[in-house]
């Protein structure tokens, strides 16, 4: 195959840190409240502010409480998971890495008795149906390093007795969250809003509220866990009154992104990017006998991380070595050539491709890949033939 000429305007197609919002520059940080306390009023302000523009462009129940706390989306679910669980048996939902990734926090850190655990190999859901909710439930709304995502929020009962736990970090922002049947939602921004990396946002219903007030866990809570003094809520995280020292840069950055996102249309204008940049892939994908998506069924696709894997019938009958050899080469001629950056599946992953379609991505550079990955897997195949 030639060569494309066309490449895309900006490579940046990471699962995250994802791309910048389009425009971005460091200009957008002038106002960031540097060499100050973030305890300072000023300080404060700005945090309320982050939190308060993330109620209305997420459109996050007045009743609900959010939090910026420290550690990313890991240290969101992590906080979850330590703070809340024991008081009920737990369902866990894997169907990924990160999922699995917290089955194992529960069984064997925590160590929980009454677990259950329902999985899926990647490209699939598992019985959603089959789940109990008189237990707490633990799932990822959308699979990162797999590209599946659960449709909607209809197979969870709104009359549940236990909680409901969400890891969102590649959904928020891009998939509609139905909050009154989610108890606990986490996330990164540096995700669907491209900002910058270390700090988790941490969402909770009422529900999850009085599960802190009411109940102890067995097991003791480092500082930066705590969200209860004395049985009762912390009521300073969730208006900028943060756990540890926040990164005013960040949050600068972050505040940028939400009010981007708020002239995008808000929530809806997020959303409807997102999904006209996965239909880009849909339509080459449609048209290309190489490749297809990992996810099993189209309505569990995912509009943020797209998981691909190679269908070609010469490929099947390579070896797993070669396997895995064919797509991280793809991957290493597009980095190699400015084209694409940090496409490759995921470590853990089957061996494809991954390419962030979420709303700082335009449709015009994901349009320029497509040819770009035709050559690229010609310029791999032949190598290995």
């Amino acid at each position: 195959m030639t060569k494309p000429i066309t490449a895309p305007a900006r490579p940046e197609f990471s699962s995250g840190p994802c791309a910048k919002r389009p425009g971005w520059s460091v200009d957008a940080l002038n106002d960031a409240l540097t060499g100050r306390s973030h305890r300072s009023k000023p300080g404060k302000a700005k945090l309320k502010y982050a939190i308060d523009k993330t109620r209305e462009v997420l459109g996050v129940p007045a009743d609900y409480r959010i939090g910026i706390v420290p550690g990313s989306d890991t240290g969101a679910v992590e906080m979850a998971l330590w703070s809340l669980l024991g008081a009920r048996g737990v369902d866990m939902l894997a169907w990924e890495s990160f999922g699995s990734g917290w089955v194992t926090d529960v069984a064997k850190q925590l160590k929980l008795e009454k677990v259950r655990l329902f999985d899926a190999d990647y490209g699939n859901l598992p019985d959603l149906d089959a789940v109990d909710f008189d237990n707490d439930v633990v799932f990822t709304w959308n699979g990162t390093t797999s590209g599946v995502k659960v449709p909607n929020g209809d197979w969870i009962d709104a009359d549940r007795k236990g909680l409901t736990i969400c890891d969102a970090t590649s959904a928020a922002f891009a998939m509609d969250l139905p909050f009154d049947k989610l108890d606990v939602v986490t996330y990164s921004w540096q995700k669907v809003l491209g900002g910058e990396a270390a700090h988790g946002v941490i969402i909770l219903s009422p529900r999850a509220v009085e599960r802190l007030e009411s109940y102890t866990p067995a097991w003791p809570l480092p500082k930066i866990f705590r969200l209860t003094k004395g049985g009762k809520l912390i009521e300073g995280i969730f208006v900028g009154e943060t756990i540890n020292t926040p990164s005013m840069i960040c949050v600068e950055d972050y505040i940028d992104a939400l009010e981007w996102a708020d002239g995008l249309g808000g929530l809806k204008g997020l959303i409807a990017k997102s999904e006209a940049n996965l239909k880009v892939l849909e339509d080459w994908a449609e048209q290309t006998e190489w490749v297809d998506f990992l996810a099993a069924d189209k309505a569990t696709r995912s509009n943020t991380s797209v998981c691909l894997k190679v269908v070609d019938p010469w490929f099947r009958g390579l070896d797993a070595e070669a396997q895995a050899a064919v797509p991280k080469k793809l991957a290493s001629i597009l980095d190699a050539e400015g084209v694409a950056y940090d496409i490759g599946a995921y470590r853990d992953a089957p061996p494809g491709l991954r390419i962030w379609t979420g709303a700082t991505v335009e449709a015009a550079d994901l349009k320029a890949l497509t040819a770009w990955l035709d050559w690229a897997y010609a310029e791999a195949k032949a190598a290995h033939s």
